[in-house]
């Protein structure tokens, strides 16, 4: 018998939930509307649109490998981050809705014709820093990464969102070889996954994100230690920056950029209203007189 649309849907949710996996309504309908050329409006306008033998056979593929905790976005190869929509491989981490925070902290107080040059540490798929240059036109980034995959995949999605002519993207290891005094906002998001505690994290991060990118050494603050004050090296006087933390690690990691000399030193909460990210800035050049 063929599937329709909305047959498809109630079928693959019902899979999902005898897999026990979380969110099955979401990623089912997510899985359907790609394997069948369909959109979301199409399951709601037209659900009784019959699925060729083709599409159920991808279906089928796509669930057997959701079942067996593969990410979607590896699935289906893509993410919407913010406003925008990324291409995903395994060799980056899959953008996540807690991270949008550093988004929407990044842009406050920031003029939408400013120029500023942005840095983004570690910069993976890209989200972060293609993100803000998607809603402030005049400024252009700088995004380091120690990962040449990771770079590759955020190249492709810099020229398919075009704005590859207002970033560049190096391999480099955090700031090493960055002049000083010369961005207006930092942001990144290190790992900041204590050791022991990867081997207890969700099938889909532990065996299927890049271990480089989870890993923050025996207390998760390994990468912060060396941050901190490397990230108020590289900001101009009075400029802003936002890192993203474990829920856990509000006190170390502002201690940490505090002893770096960082003042106005916050942090902020996510939608599920765990503390997710440190924001501060550098200090404003005083005049001596």
């Amino acid at each position: 018998m063929t599937l329709t649309l909305v047959q498809a849907w109630t079928r693959a949710k019902s899979r999902l939930e005898a897999a026990g996996l979380a969110g099955p309504v979401i990623d089912a309908r997510l899985l359907v509307e790609a394997a069948a050329d369909a959109t979301r409006a199409d399951i709601v306008t037209d659900p009784h649109r019959e699925l060729t033998p083709d599409q159920e056979a991808r279906l089928d593929g796509f669930l057997a490998r959701r079942v067996a905790r593969e990410p979607v976005s590896h699935i289906l190869g893509r993410k919407g981050f913010w406003k925008i929509m990324l291409h995903v491989t395994p060799d980056v981490l899959t953008p996540r809705p807690d991270t949008e925070t550093v988004v929407e902290y990044a842009l406050r107080d920031f003029p939408e014709n400013a120029p500023w040059r942005i840095l983004d540490l570690g910069v993976g798929s890209g989200a972060i820093l293609l993100a803000l240059l998607a809603e402030r036109p005049a400024a252009n980034g700088l995004g380091i990464e120690i990962s040449e995959e990771a770079l590759a995949v955020a190249r492709d999605n810099a020229a398919s969102l075009g704005l590859a002519g207002r970033l560049a993207l190096l391999r480099g290891d955090w700031t090493a070889g960055l002049e000083g005094d010369a961005f207006d906002l930092v942001v990144a998001n290190p790992p900041y996954i204590a050791t022991e505690v990867i081997a207890t994290l969700e099938p889909e991060v532990r065996d299927h994100e890049p271990r480089i990118a989870l890993e923050g050494g025996a207390d998760g603050l390994d990468h912060y230690r060396v941050l901190a004050p490397e990230i108020l090296r590289v900001l101009k006087p009075g400029g802003r920056f936002a890192v993203e933390i474990g829920y856990d690690q509000k006190d170390a990691v502002e201690a940490l950029f505090r002893e770096a000399g960082a003042v106005f030193v916050q942090t902020i909460r996510d939608l599920a209203d765990r503390d997710r990210v440190v924001a501060g800035e550098k200090k404003t050049l005083e005049t001596v007189g």
